[in-house]
């Protein structure tokens, strides 16, 4: 997008915000959980905008994380296997002068092939799936998984960056192109 940035890890408690609520709502109180904790480091950098996100993937309604060990994530791509299920991204840009906050959300609908069991313990011999949402990463290995996708890819990557820069443009007057 061309713009200068830092990274600042939030240290956010996410634990505290809780998954009884609609996906879509659920991840931008993650997103904004994040830029709050960002911000308040931040304060003296009066010019700064944090911009942070939350990427979860839904199967069945229910919310599938990053796997904690190979046999989870192996349970979470058999049932992905063949399926559709979608992605949700939330994202939050904070304003550090003023508190300015706006949240949103995408979803993209991701179709995965029949995957074989072999494929599936191939992919989490690669190591790939382990800090991934759903256990994969459609930017690596994990798009040979994908059959297809109905929304935005770089949602699926954790960043919807056409829905953040029109945010940045409308809300925050802040030009990308």
């Amino acid at each position: 997008m061309g713009l200068k940035f830092d990274i600042v890890v939030s240290n956010a408690d996410e634990s505290s915000v809780s998954a009884d609520v609609p996906v879509g709502i659920y991840v931008q109180e993650l997103a904004l959980l994040k830029a709050s904790a960002t911000a308040k480091h931040l304060l003296k950098r009066k010019k700064a905008v944090v911009i942070s996100a939350d990427t979860v993937v839904t199967l069945d309604g229910e919310i599938l994380g990053k796997p904690s060990n190979e046999e989870e994530a192996e349970r979470m791509l058999s049932r992905l296997s063949g399926r559709a299920h979608e992605v949700y991204t939330g994202y939050c840009v904070m304003r550090v002068s003023d508190g300015k906050t706006v949240c949103s959300s995408v979803r993209t609908t991701v179709m995965f092939k029949n995957l074989s069991k072999e494929t599936i313990r191939r992919y989490i011999a690669s190591g790939e799936p382990m800090d991934k949402a759903g256990a994969y990463g459609i930017q690596g290995l994990g798009s040979m998984l994908v059959k297809g996708i109905d929304g935005d890819y770089f949602n699926v990557v954790g960043l919807p960056v056409a829905a953040l820069c029109d945010t940045l443009e409308e809300e925050f007057n802040i030009n990308i192109l």
